[in-house]
């Protein structure tokens, strides 16, 4: 009797160990993304911005910037934008004056009340996206790694900016909203104009000047068209 219960009380004092040995419960990995958690990487750190958009080289210092609620006035330099090279001061900052003339435009081809000024704006996305393209392939190729140079204080990019107000936009519509798109678009193509003419002068790749050239051409045309459209009725 003393032996079997002996042997009874061995066998479930080796269970009760192995059990407090075995591990965790695994809990299914893919549970969190069926509840529509973000891993880590993509929480926002700052409006408009993630940790993984806002990081890394060769960021301009304006990457995915959620101009529709930016206060485009705001804008500031990189620091020590300055002491950068001419060349990647100007595709930096260039980089972020376009992008912000797209979202502009996006707004008017679905908010404009004027069929032509609706394919003006959708045209100013095609191009003014190419070229943000072509800048961002040059910035990789000759100044890979290098910190962002967005320059506040480039010829043309403060003035430019200040009569920005992506809310004021977005609160408009019908002919205000084209009125109010006209006279903020106006400046700032005028401020791209006046960078633009800076590169021919300073630039040192003959592919910005060439750019530079081509963003005159067609934002002195637009400037013009866009005075036609304060003058024509919506249709």
């Amino acid at each position: 009797m003393y032996k079997k219960s002996f042997y009874l009380t061995a066998v479930l004092s080796a269970s009760m160990f192995a059990a407090c040995q075995s591990g965790p419960t695994i809990i299914d990995s893919t549970k969190h993304k069926h509840e529509g958690e973000k891993p880590v990487s993509n929480v926002l750190t700052s409006k408009g911005s993630t940790n993984s958009e806002s990081s890394g080289h060769g960021n301009t210092g304006h990457e995915k910037a959620n101009h529709s609620e930016m206060n485009h006035s705001e804008m500031k330099s990189a620091p020590n934008a300055a002491s950068q090279p001419f060349d990647l001061q100007f595709l930096d900052t260039m980089i972020a004056h376009h992008e912000g003339a797209v979202e502009m435009a996006k707004d008017a081809g679905t908010k404009s009340a004027n069929a032509g000024l609706k394919t003006f704006a959708q045209k100013i996305v095609a191009d003014q996206t190419r070229e943000i393209t072509e800048m961002k392939k040059w910035r990789e190729q000759w100044f890979a790694g290098k910190p962002a140079a967005l320059n506040m204080e480039m010829t043309g990019m403060a003035d430019s900016m200040k009569g920005m107000d992506m809310m004021k936009l977005n609160a408009a519509s019908g002919s205000a909203f084209d009125t109010e798109f006209i006279n903020q678009m106006t400046p700032h193509h005028e401020g791209a104009i006046a960078m633009a003419k800076e590169a021919l002068t300073k630039a040192e790749h003959a592919e910005i000047k060439t750019l530079a050239n081509q963003i005159i051409a067609a934002q002195e045309a637009e400037i013009k068209q866009m005075q036609g459209f304060k003058t024509t009725p919506a249709k």
